[in-house]
């Protein structure tokens, strides 16, 4: 009898585990007015394919229901990078959108791991660099670009922890590197 139980107990989690690839990018149990998707859309954003990384590393890694992503810079639609210190060669503005880039190209990033956007249950945790002059102090008015566009896009699920902090430099001197953590089905 324990046998046959146990066989039953194994087929019935493997075939309960076995999901094709499509469901896979599907989401579950929505609320229906949630649509990431459709938001960027209404606000004219299209996002391109994911940028590669550029050494040893992923852009992304899942462990259980947690989405580490990689950090980003500012990538225009022409493949350059905004770059300069913010406080002297950029303005709070244009650090602000550079900012708001970033989250495009981790947008990027979360379509190109998950299929679909409407998988996103939380934008958790979020960590926003700055590459400006010493005596700069306006880092969260810089990464508010990143921040704002993930509530335009998510809605409350897009509201995160956050730190703002000012860098001596970036990697090819980038104006802003931004990384998260979220939350996924």
């Amino acid at each position: 009898m324990k046998p046959i139980l146990f066989l039953t107990f194994a087929t019935l989690s493997l075939s309960c585990n076995n999901q094709t690839d499509q469901s896979m990018n599907q989401p579950t149990n929505q609320d229906p007015a949630y649509n990431p998707e459709a938001r960027l859309a209404e606000m004219g954003i299209q996002l391109a394919e994911a940028s590669s990384p550029v050494a040893t590393y992923v852009n992304a890694v899942r462990t259980g229901n947690l989405l580490f992503l990689s950090g980003k810079g500012p990538q225009k639609d022409d493949g350059t990078f905004i770059t300069g210190k913010v406080g002297a060669d950029l303005s709070v503005e244009q650090g602000y959108e550079a900012a708001r880039l970033t989250g495009i190209s981790l947008l990027e990033v979360l379509k190109a791991e998950l299929g679909n956007l409407n998988r996103v249950k939380r934008v958790v945790k979020v960590l926003g660099m700055v590459n400006g002059t010493p005596d700069f102090g306006n880092q969260p008015e810089v990464i508010n670009g990143f921040s704002d566009l993930m509530v335009a896009v998510f809605g409350d699920r897009g509201k995160h922890a956050r730190s703002a902090v000012g860098m001596g430099s970036l990697p090819r001197n980038i104006a802003v590197e931004i990384e998260m953590i979220v939350e996924v089905e």
